[in-house]
């Protein structure tokens, strides 16, 4: 039988991804050879297989209806070959993580989750928690939020509650939660948390004219250069904590949100994916297991 493997592989591979870019990463090819396998695989057997959106691609019903098909065989063959060389084949993973959690948190821990899932071959694209899942070409996302982004499904991970952080010098002038009005107050874009801290210690929040930040990283360095104090996750700054540049003069806390793991409904999960989600969960989860991890070789 005449099959055209190259378009098939092509056409599973940009489902799997839903991005003709990413796609032609994993496959050594340009993104317009990719995408001119799959038509001329639409056009052999008159059918469309993807709908073109402005940012990334969407499967037809044709298209759902043949990627599982397709990509079990690939995973069959792909497993099978391995089992000859006694290895398992690498598959890749596209993940993006919010900045502050990929520094914080994420970074220290991941050589102990490649030494446990060496298989997988992860590439992390950070973003200040503004991602388009599909358009960007990712498999999964960690962001920050309340849980609830249309079409996609969301792990909870672990909490990240906001209490004020600033630089030695300037702790020095606050002995009480009121002292801070007299500061410059650093924000960042959402314009709510100021007021609920200030609402958490029976305050009302003094006019807030500080700098305006896009990601918590920023904001951090600008506190720690002595700009002024700002709202961060304490669990997040855990290092500059420890070294003395930032300083945390009052114990409250809010709680705004959360990180979840995310992906499209729509996205068929991958061993990889799966693997990753598994061990982020646990990871994030429990405090022993969390110490574990970070002393794995």
């Amino acid at each position: 039988m005449d099959l055209p493997l190259n378009a098939l592989r092509a056409f599973e591979t940009a489902a799997r991804h839903l991005n003709f870019t990413r796609a032609a990463e994993e496959l050594h090819l340009t993104p317009t050879a990719v995408s001119q396998h799959v038509r001329k695989l639409e056009q052999r057997y008159g059918v469309q297989l993807f709908r073109r959106l402005p940012r990334g691609l969407a499967l037809t019903d044709e298209g759902q209806a043949l990627l599982p098909m397709l990509a079990e065989t690939f995973e069959r063959v792909a497993g099978a070959l391995s089992s000859l060389r006694h290895g398992r084949p690498r598959e890749p993973l596209s993940v993006g993580v919010v900045a502050t959690f990929a520094v914080g948190w994420l970074l220290p821990r991941l050589p102990a989750f490649q030494a446990a899932h060496p298989f997988v071959d992860l590439r992390l694209f950070t973003h200040n928690n503004r991602v388009d899942l599909a358009g960007e070409g990712l498999d999964q996302a960690v962001r920050f939020g309340d849980g609830h982004w249309h079409g996609t499904d969301a792990v909870p991970l672990m909490p990240a509650r906001l209490t004020p952080l600033c630089a030695p010098a300037l702790a020095r002038r606050l002995q009480q939660p009121a002292d801070l009005a007299g500061e410059v107050l650093l924000r960042s874009y959402r314009a709510a948390e100021w007021p609920a801290w200030f609402a958490g210690v029976g305050l009302q929040a003094p006019p807030l004219r500080g700098l305006v930040f896009d990601t918590s990283l920023a904001l951090a360095e600008a506190a720690a250069q002595g700009a002024g104090v700002a709202l961060l996750p304490a669990t997040l700054f855990s290092q500059a904590l420890d070294s003395g540049r930032l300083v945390r003069p009052f114990a409250t806390e809010i709680d705004t949100g959360r990180y979840w793991l995310t992906q499209l409904s729509s996205r068929r999960v991958t061993a990889a994916m799966g693997a990753f989600s598994s061990w982020l969960q646990a990871a994030s989860a429990d405090p022993a297991v969390q110490d574990s991890l970070r002393s794995a070789p």
